[in-house]
């Protein structure tokens, strides 16, 4: 699938104390951050995402527990899970994305390359292949 989504390994510093990981833009993240948010309490069987993004590029880190990320470029699907706090998925602009499958307690951490913008957002699968066969 060519559309440059990666699983990035994040630094991993073990200690018997307890293990550490950390992230700094443009070093692990391939992009300035601009916006940090968390998604949790996921009810049972939920689906969240669902969108893409025009300009917005994203990690997405599972701190606790687990989940899913399908991710489509208007032609192929890839599946990620995520259950690792030392792993993070990088997703370019124009991907589509949704998160599922979420384990208890899970929390997922996004850093985001944009500030919120409404107008930033494809929030319909039909809206998206068109604007992939316009750009």
């Amino acid at each position: 699938m060519n559309h440059e989504a990666k699983l990035i390994e994040l630094p991993k510093i073990e200690d018997p104390r307890g293990n550490l990981t950390f992230v700094q833009q443009n070093d692990q993240i391939p992009f300035s951050i601009e916006r940090v948010y968390w998604i949790y309490d996921v009810p049972g069987g939920q689906i969240r995402g669902g969108h893409a993004f025009k300009l917005q590029q994203e990690v997405i880190i599972a701190l606790s527990g687990s989940f899913d990320v399908l991710i489509n470029n208007g032609e192929e699907e890839e599946l990620f899970t995520l259950n690792r706090s030392y792993f993070g998925l990088y997703i370019p602009k124009g991907i589509w994305r949704s998160m599922q499958n979420f384990s208890t307690n899970a929390v997922a951490l996004v850093l985001s390359s944009t500030q919120f913008d409404e107008a930033d957002y494809i929030r319909n699968y039909a809206e998206y292949i068109r604007y992939l066969n316009t750009n």
